[in-house]
């Protein structure tokens, strides 16, 4: 399938030497939506949740990301002008069984549901958050940390046998003390050491486009640090939920969670 900087290419509109950082348009639960605008629009929300919209070139694109909840079929945008309407295609996630050896992380006690319902709001409040881009152009993504791709985004989750819900981020399998970069400049705008997530840092890159990276062992950054692309803010580690060691790498925009491996250059 080509993707539409191909489709500029191909028809003349853009050369190689223009090419411009968008995600890649995926249009699935868990997927991302690139959207050319036409002239007279000039915002764009879904269920009152403003929409994420660039201009790399002469031409703007709104940049919707689909929740890992949509059902398959269509959904409309909102927009100052006529609504846009965006097919969802089915997309089959995998399955995932893990062993935790701490119940607790499987079926916490009290003390520990009140602790993550706290956690919870403060990472949502984040989430629903739409700030100023941090970048002119639509950032060009790299990956925090080197490492494998486990695939694990979207995976329906099982935790000893009993169902949770589908993974919302990407696994990356890594050392404990091996460096985590910013993938794109900004803001780091949430740091803790969660119930779940272990140690972790949220970066507001703009626009309802947050980048969130679970169980360090090492945090290097403190809130409201702007960060630029390539900079350290932690180390991979194995802290609350996880079986081994890994970074848990997770995209959120316009409070949805999506696949990261999209918006890197393929």
């Amino acid at each position: 399938m080509f993707s539409i900087k191909k489709i500029l290419i191909l028809c003349g509109l853009l050369t190689s030497t223009q090419i411009f950082a968008l995600p890649q348009d995926s249009r699935r639960a868990g997927g991302i939506a690139v959207i050319p605008l036409s002239q007279n629009i000039s915002e764009v929300k879904y269920k009152d949740q403003p929409i994420l919209i660039t201009q790399p070139n002469t031409q703007r694109y709104a940049i919707f990301g689909i929740p890992l909840s949509t059902p398959v079929g269509s959904l409309e945008l909102q927009t100052n002008a006529q609504p846009i309407q965006i097919e969802v295609k089915p997309y089959k996630y995998a399955e995932q069984r893990l062993n935790v050896k701490n119940q607790d992380y499987v079926n916490p006690q009290q003390e520990q549901l009140d602790r993550y319902a706290i956690e919870a709001k403060e990472q949502n409040d984040i989430y629903t958050s739409f700030s100023p881009a941090q970048f002119s152009d639509f950032p060009n993504f790299i990956r925090p940390t080197a490492g494998k791709f486990s695939n694990s985004f979207g995976r329906k989750r099982f935790f000893n046998g009993e169902e949770r819900a589908p993974h919302s981020g990407l696994d990356i399998p890594a050392p404990v003390g091996q460096k985590v970069v910013a993938p794109a400049s900004g803001v780091v705008v949430g740091v803790g050491d969660y119930f779940f997530n272990g140690q972790t840092v949220l970066v507001d890159h703009g626009q309802g486009l947050i980048s969130m990276f679970c169980h360090l062992s090492k945090i290097n950054v403190v809130k409201g640090q702007k960060l630029t692309q390539g900079e350290v803010l932690g180390l991979v580690g194995k802290t609350g939920r996880v079986t081994g060691p890994h970074l848990h790498w997770g995209m959120s925009l316009n409070n949805a969670r999506v696949d990261p491996q999209l918006f890197l250059n393929q």
